[in-house]
């Protein structure tokens, strides 16, 4: 069990085990003013004891102790966790020495006396990478929960089609090029492409190329050391480094200006790059799946994206279907959605935890008939709205975003005096009737809901959501009804 110790620190807590007191005190002085939380032991039995009772973000461990060496007690860390950073510090530096050091598992090698401002920047850069590296093993548990297979909802030959594709594809090391309109799912299917492929354990990072400046996309791509620019405080890992071993999406790869597309061909061919203000070269190994909304070939043609850069990242293109080109999904996207969102809200939810919500058939034939220009992300919004406004379990087709009704014809008069046309369906008599029935009784009560929810014998929250699903007007309790 930890002891109370463990409590972590918003820097960090980092082990010092070192044999000599004043290299102690000294670490302990400089890590304090740095706003870690320092533990000490003062030699390899003790650290090693000290270790086990405790959780820390670094350990700095001395080389040469009269108990135990700082290669054993090393070796001891390795073998009760391969993931806390290890620092190794001697007084007798050698080449030979680090290199059997970082062999044996070290992250990092410093010799007496040791620069203190680049001792921090060491710890603050690994602390940070392996902060990073457990978010990302969490990040991959929570996306192979949600973004594998089974969670894809789409039983559509055309669906089906793509899926089969994926399979074959997430297992090989070529770059992918996802095509489709907006709100098709293109990041989805990336993130299922990265779970499923032997980069699963390592990271998936996500970059939407439109939305970052041009002028600072480079840094964010290829990262930056300090000084390079005005405002480049600190050294700074790109999304390339971060993504190392793992996928790299590139999404909106259509935005790319030109001076940055000979940049990202140069680092798809040489696999290595220079961050920003450097002359370092860093060499990484990272897959990449880029996705566009726009005709990629089109833009080739136009001169207004590289060839050679395009065929680079079209190795193998896979190609979603629109949502109004597969609408036999529809029903069981419904489905999916109104699970994930009654959850969230707690609300008509069975004994075993699952929505029984559904939809009124009226509303059923208007989704379905809807083109959903949107895709998926607009009926999933439109299935969130109805599972917040619902208050039956059987959801009525007036909780619909109004350019669904109005695609389907739907008409509720919204202005006082207008009236039904001649032709309205059941749904909308009905409607219109609840409409001017409760405007009627809130004028009444000048406004008041609570006073209007009795009056109506209904809880107050049953009359908030029609509030919002009828699109009635609501006066200040100040105001005078007229």
């Amino acid at each position: 069990m930890p002891d109370a110790e463990t409590l972590a620190s918003p820097r960090g807590r980092i082990l010092v085990i070192d044999d000599e007191a004043d290299i102690r005190e000294s670490l302990e002085t400089l890590l304090d003013l740095e706003g870690y939380q320092v533990a000490t032991a003062d030699g390899g039995v003790s650290g090693l004891d000290r270790f086990e009772r405790g959780v820390f973000d670094l350990v700095l461990l001395d080389l040469m102790m009269p108990d135990r060496s700082g290669l054993e007690v090393l070796d001891d860390i390795r073998k009760r966790d391969r993931d806390t950073p290890v620092f190794l510090i001697t007084a007798y530096g050698s080449v030979e020495v680090a290199v059997e050091a970082l062999k044996s598992g070290a992250n990092d090698y410093f010799s007496k006396p040791w620069d203190n401002e680049k001792l921090i920047i060491e710890i603050d850069r690994q602390i940070a990478r392996t902060r990073l590296e457990q978010e990302n093993r969490e990040l991959r548990r929570a996306l192979k929960q949600r973004y594998s297979f089974p969670n894809i909802v789409g039983k559509s030959d055309r669906m089906q089609r793509v899926l089969d594709l994926v399979s074959q594809v997430a297992p090989s090391k070529s770059n992918i090029l996802i095509t489709g309109e907006t709100g098709t799912g293109k990041e989805l299917i990336a993130k299922a492409i990265h779970a499923a492929s032997p980069r699963a354990e390592r990271p998936f990072v996500g970059v939407n190329s439109g939305s970052v400046p041009p002028d600072l996309l480079e840094s964010a791509l290829f990262g930056h050391v300090k000084g390079a620019f005005t405002g480049a405080v600190a050294n700074r890992k790109g999304y390339f480094e971060t993504a190392d071993h793992g996928t790299l999406f590139l999404d909106e790869i259509g935005t790319l200006t030109p001076d940055m597309q000979v940049k990202l061909l140069r680092v798809l061919q040489e696999r290595e790059f220079m961050p920003v203000g450097s002359n370092d070269v860093v060499r990484v190994d990272v897959r990449i799946i880029a996705a566009t909304n726009s005709d990629l070939k089109k833009l080739v043609d136009d001169g207004k994206f590289r060839e050679d850069l395009y065929y680079r990242l079209n190795v193998i293109n896979v190609q979603l279907p629109p949502l109004r080109d597969r609408k036999e999904d529809v029903p069981a996207l419904i489905e999916h959605f109104f699970q994930i969102y009654c959850r969230e809200n707690e609300k008509f939810l069975d004994a075993q935890g699952r929505s029984r919500l559904r939809f009124e058939p009226e509303a059923l034939h208007i989704l379905m008939d809807y083109n959903w220009p949107g895709n998926v992300r607009e009926l999933e919004n439109a299935i969130e709205r109805a599972a917040v406004l619902a208050t039956e379990e059987e959801v009525p087709a007036a909780v619909l975003p109004e350019p669904v009704l109005h695609s389907a014809g739907v008409r509720i008069p919204r202005e006082p005096g207008e009236q039904l046309p001649s032709d309205a369906s059941l749904f909308e008599v009905v409607a219109d009737f609840e409409r001017r029935a409760i405007i009627d009784i809130l004028e009444q009560v000048n406004y008041s809901q609570t006073e209007a929810a009795a009056r109506l014998k209904i809880p107050l929250s049953t009359l908030n959501q029609k509030i919002k699903r009828l699109d009635i007007p609501i006066r200040k309790k100040s105001e005078k009804a007229g």
